[in-house]
């Protein structure tokens, strides 16, 4: 019962840190780990879940094989997952990368300069986009449970 509770708890805070914004995503390209350029308009069509994480973030480490699952689950269905790490040394996201088994971009924003623009202050940040490229949900944080928010959110973004 308390199990159950603390889930429930989870998704209500979860629910209370989200924001149905509406307002189109700022563009952005960022490299990705394999040295490609990823632009942000050019997924248009898709669900996009964005994570904004670092290294030395606690939680962060604790969602990605979740977000992991998700990306693996969803992408076949007009969805994808860029993880966008903030740390200054890529070498770090690398590491973590590959220790997490992460199969999703990750991207470079060692200057900060694209969660800025997003006005993230705390890690994680999780946005979803829609396939016309507003920001519907924006999560800062995370506390178990939120993946179960997330996917319920990228479900009904792919109905739309």
């Amino acid at each position: 019962m308390r199990a159950l509770f603390t889930f429930l708890a989870g998704l209500w805070l979860a629910a209370l840190a989200s924001a149905s914004l509406a307002a189109p995503a700022p563009d952005f390209t960022l490299r990705t780990l394999d040295g490609r350029n990823l632009r942000l308009h050019e997924q248009r069509g898709r669900v996009v879940l964005v994570n904004f994480w670092a290294t030395w973030c606690g939680p962060c480490r604790q969602e990605m094989p979740l977000l992991n699952q998700l990306y693996q689950k969803y992408q076949g269905s007009g969805f994808t997952l860029l993880g966008v790490n903030v740390d200054e040394d890529p070498r770090k996201a690398q590491a973590v990368a590959s220790q997490l088994g992460l199969a999703f971009p990750v991207l470079l924003d060692a200057d900060k300069a694209v969660s800025q623009r997003f006005e993230l202050a705390s890690m994680p940040s999780t946005l979803l986009i829609d396939r016309d490229g507003r920001v519907r949900y924006l999560h800062k944080g995370y506390q178990a449970g939120y993946e179960a928010l997330y996917e319920k959110q990228i479900r009904e973004l792919l109905k739309e």
